[in-house]
């Protein structure tokens, strides 16, 4: 048997003479005479200690349309300021501490807080700001007041966006083979969304939106050698603070989102047996509505009491059989049982018959998962997957009540040349069921003929191509192409056909230690057709939707001047989507032979920056970003434009938007 020894330990037998010759323990050696300033290691950096960055960063925003706002991380027109950076302390007892921010000032932007002791416990302290921008300067002759949509000669302005704000505090304790946890966040949700009435009149509306989610999440855990086991339960619970809307004329015209809270409590385990991998996990709960419903005639119900128990259960295993084989495979059962409310309510027929009587008809849905697979390395660099999976559906109460899906496919893996790395995936999926059946139950005022897609019987063909080259050391190209069709061949009235397909190239390139650049393009087609029917019977018009997308972008890095302490860079982003529609076929109606309009809209997005540092610690960063933005829907509709229909106008877009921003660095 050989040892290795390294300087140090030579040095300790060399000088310590006699010592050794009674104790052969090291610690008992001379080391009076050494040095120890020669081999210590000069490149080591403690961890102990504070260490990480701050960041403070002001700019200012030329913005004319509050949509840019989801690019540039902030709507305001005029300055902007926000605070980002990742502390670390940690001391020689284990007790560490971590704040991490990002953008905080801005509209979108995070702070997280962790203390505590390593492999003992932790108290998490988290706080999140996320804004999400439509329309701005929305214009409406509704003004909302305490439930109140109130008409107006004088307009009310708005804007059609949606802020989220998330707090939470979570804890965990444990030590060794347990450990428990408790979470609770809170997210308040505020703004205006587009909305609509269609009694007395079609019109348009902001709807005001302020509501309340909160989250409550606790368990424990075990864990042994080859074990591990939690027991965990999830709550939530949603308050919406805008109730029920009324017009002076009318009482309650619109329903508000109700009140709603979920329950889970979830046993899940895990277990190793050799080679053996087993897993599973049990999930119970219920879903709760209770609240207000709005009084109507015929409806003896006053209050929705609502409820769904759910039940949800997983087991997965994975066996290495041999070097060169592995197998797999995984159940999984999900059933939502409706226990609703359900009552009789007053139902006038067409035939000239009134005073029948109807009840509402809960749904429950139970699904079953069966999925099996194997893993089989032919050579070195050569690999097979093949797999086998089944997914059944019961709905009660449904157009049809039983659909199967089954599917079959297959991966190659090729790794066994340097440069080069190639995956290879095929499949062939199938979905049939019971008989479509349309009754009064499920759809009295369905053309008979109609298939929803979801429900009809499909063929599903689809393969991927995905290439790994790297020609030279310092340039690395990956490929990825894919084709999918989907066949609804016993369909007459409803979607037909669907195919879908697209590449995405990355080009990464290293040119030199301080010069790098990478690109990308990618484009992705949906086409699909379908058939539909105005004369309630055979069908006699067809629609064909194309919609195309397309990505690409460039951008590089230079770190090479003023003795490495300037970096310039700069990123590029184009983005388009097209949507056409073709209608054609026998209609019933001149209006209806009209044309479908189209939806198309493009973006460039430019982003340059220049580091310099100031010192090892400083750094100073100039940043600019710019948005040209465009996009143009025809089913968008200007005020009044049609008799009888209000809305909130044509909310378009097509803007150019600059952000400049300094940013100053610095490093513990």
């Amino acid at each position: 048997m050989r040892f290795k020894l390294n300087i140090i330990t030579v040095s300790l037998l060399a000088v310590s003479g006699s010592a050794m010759a009674t104790n052969f323990g090291v610690g008992n050696a001379n080391t009076d005479s050494i040095n120890f300033d020669k081999y210590e290691c000069k490149r080591c950096v403690s961890s102990d200690g504070y260490r990480g960055e701050v960041s403070v960063s002001a700019g200012y925003n030329s913005v004319d349309d509050i949509h840019a706002g989801n690019a540039l991380g902030s709507a305001e027109d005029g300055a902007i300021a926000a605070v980002s950076g990742d502390i670390r302390y940690q001391n020689e007892t284990g007790y560490q501490a971590q704040i991490q921010a990002h953008q905080l000032g801005m509209d979108n932007g995070f702070a997280n807080i962790k203390v505590g002791k390593s492999g003992l416990y932790e108290l998490e302290l988290d706080y999140q700001s996320l804004k999400s921008y439509q329309a701005g300067d929305v214009q409406s002759q509704l003004w909302h007041n305490d439930g109140m949509l109130t008409p107006s000669a004088y307009t009310n302005e708005f804007d059609l966006a949606l802020k989220r704000e998330k707090s939470a505090i979570g804890f965990n304790y444990g030590e060794g083979v347990y450990n428990t946890f408790i979470r609770y966040s809170q997210e308040e949700k505020t703004g205006h969304q587009s909305s609509s009435l269609v009694a007395p009149s079609p019109v348009n509306f902001g709807l005001p939106v302020d509501a309340t989610t909160k989250q409550l999440d606790a368990g424990a855990s075990l864990a042994g050698d080859n074990w591990l086991t939690e027991l965990s339960y999830f709550g939530s619970y949603y308050s919406n603070n805008i109730k029920d809307l009324s017009l002076p004329h009318m009482n309650d015209v619109y329903s508000a989102t109700p009140d709603n809270e979920a329950h889970q409590v979830s046993l899940s385990g895990q277990y190793q047996l050799n080679r053996t991998v087993m897993s599973g996990r049990l999930v119970t709960g219920r879903m709760i509505q209770d609240d207000s419903l709005i009084q109507m005639s015929g409806n003896p119900l006053q209050s929705w009491d609502g409820q769904i128990d759910t039940l949800d259960g997983r087991f997965a295993v994975t066996s290495m059989l041999s070097n060169r084989l592995r197998l797999g495979g995984s159940v999984d059962y999900s059933k939502r049982d409706n226990k609703s409310s359900v009552w009789e309510f007053t139902q006038y027929s067409y035939n000239g018959l009134s005073g029948a009587f109807k009840q509402n008809v809960p749904q429950d849905i139970e699904r079953n998962t069966y999925k099996v697979n194997a893993s089989y390395r032919i050579a070195s660099g050569y690999r097979l997957q093949a797999g086998y999976d089944r997914k059944e559906v019961d709905r009660s109460y449904s157009e049809r009540e039983q659909t199967n899906e089954d599917s079959l496919w297959a991966k190659f893996n090729v790794s066994a040349f340097d440069k080069f790395n190639v995956n290879l995936k095929a499949s062939h999926g199938n979905r049939g069921g019971s008989d479509y059946e349309v009754n009064e139950v499920t759809s009295s005022e369905e053309n008979a003929l109609m298939r929803k897609y979801y429900l009809a019987d499909r063929k599903r063909n689809a393969v991927e191509l995905k290439v790994n080259h790297t020609p030279l050391s310092w340039m690395s190209i990956d490929v990825i192409g894919r084709y999918a069709k989907d066949d609804y061949d016993a369909t007459e009235i409803g979607l037909t056909e669907l195919q879908d397909f697209g590449y995405d190239v990355n080009l990464s390139l290293q040119f030199s230690k301080q010069l790098s650049a990478y690109g990308f393009a990618g484009q992705q087609w949906i086409n699909s057709a379908q058939a539909g029917s105005q004369s309630f019977s055979a069908p006699d018009w067809n629609a064909d939707i194309e919609d195309e997308f397309i990505n690409i972008g460039a951008g590089f890095s230079y770190g090479g001047l003023m003795q490495e302490k300037i970096t310039l860079g700069g990123d590029y982003l184009f983005s388009n989507s097209i949507s056409d529609t073709s209608v054609g076929g026998t209609l019933v109606t001149a209006d209806a032979s009209q044309p479908y309009g189209d939806y198309f809209s493009y973006n460039h997005s430019v982003r340059m920056y220049a580091d310099y540092a100031l010192s090892k610690q400083m750094a100073l960063k100039l940043s600019y970003q710019y948005e040209r933005y465009y996009d143009t829907d025809a089913a968008q509709v200007a005020t009044n434009a049609v008799p009888g229909l209000t809305t909130l106008g044509e909310l378009n877009h097509n803007y150019n938007a600059h952000q400049v921003m300094l940013s100053f660095n610095y490093t513990l």
